[in-house]
């Protein structure tokens, strides 16, 4: 994969935006307090979009869950014309107000009632640009979590069902989500923090346990190939700490669905783990997955 470079910063934004885009801002904030999408990031990711001529009224930081994103608390760092939004209040029974009932993925995983997952409407009707920001964190469905899944299941519905009782079905779904237009053509830049990750228990960060820190940050426009570098980062980490790789489907090593048994213990799965999942994405054309073809540039500051 050979990408296009640009001499100056500005004109790389130029490529991806211009001053008549609306522009979303997808941040993470699961990892609340320890490891979320980094103010500083979130901050340079609106300088720069501003620069290029984008109005602060045109830009929104958005997350599904209104607690999760008023945790991590952005506005101070950000012009108060910059709207910070979010798909479902605290009483997320009650309020399906942010997702569009005309844009959906219907599957049936357990026999739900529930069997739609449908996108936010933000997304769906109001910007024409994303900016995808996730954190380089394990996950117990999915073996990791970055690109790919923090714009999937952090811009669509009901998708928590997807794993339960010790089974995942995240192997083809969040790569499904991800390809829904127009989620897919809008999301074109993504930039994954690695300042501070985790390593096992996430997608959260409630215990600076299974915290380490990467410090690094990736910059693409393909949340495949991150994705697939990711997975190395999560499982060499993983290793290094004597716990069992994120591909580890064994028997033994699941309890399914205790969760204080996998935070006490990182050799235990909650459930069989799919880190799979990135390279399915690669067959919908998300993006590519074989190492030997993704070309990784270092910058050290």
């Amino acid at each position: 994969m050979q990408p296009h470079r640009e001499a100056k910063v500005g004109d790389a934004w130029r490529r991806l935006f211009d001053a008549e885009d609306v522009v979303g801002i997808k941040v993470n904030c699961g990892g609340h307090p320890f490891v979320v999408s980094a103010h500083e990031i979130v901050a340079e990711v609106v300088r720069q979009l501003m620069a290029v001529g984008i109005a602060p009224l045109q830009i929104y930081v958005y997350e599904r869950f209104q607690n999760q994103i008023d945790a991590v608390d952005y506005a101070p760092h950000l012009p108060e014309s910059v709207t910070i939004a979010a798909a479902e209040s605290a009483n997320r029974r009650l309020d399906n107000r942010g997702y569009d009932p005309a844009v959906y993925v219907e599957a049936d995983f357990f026999g739900e009632e529930d069997t739609r997952s449908n996108l936010m409407r933000l997304v769906s009707r109001r910007l024409t640009k994303i900016v995808n920001i996730p954190n380089m964190k394990d996950h117990g469905a999915t073996g990791a979590t970055g690109c790919l899944k923090n714009i999937a299941y952090g811009s669509f519905s009901n998708v928590a069902r997807t794993h339960a009782r010790g089974l995942s079905h995240t192997l083809s779904f969040v790569g499904t989500l991800a390809a829904v237009e127009p989620l897919r053509s809008r999301t074109v830049l993504q930039i994954m923090d690695g300042l501070r990750a985790v390593w096992h228990g996430g997608p959260f960060a409630r215990t600076r346990r299974y915290l380490f820190h990467p410090r690094q940050i990736l910059f693409g426009t393909d949340p495949v190939a991150i994705d697939r570098l990711l997975l190395d980062v999560i499982d060499d980490k993983r290793k290094a700490e004597g716990a069992i790789s994120i591909w580890d489907r064994s028997p033994q090593y699941l309890k399914a669905d205790d969760t204080a048994e996998r935070d006490r213990d990182p050799n235990v799965n909650i459930i069989v783990r799919e880190p799979g999942h990135v390279e399915f994405a690669s067959t919908l054309g998300l993006g590519v997955y074989d190492r030997s073809r993704i070309d990784v540039r270092e910058v050290e500051v």
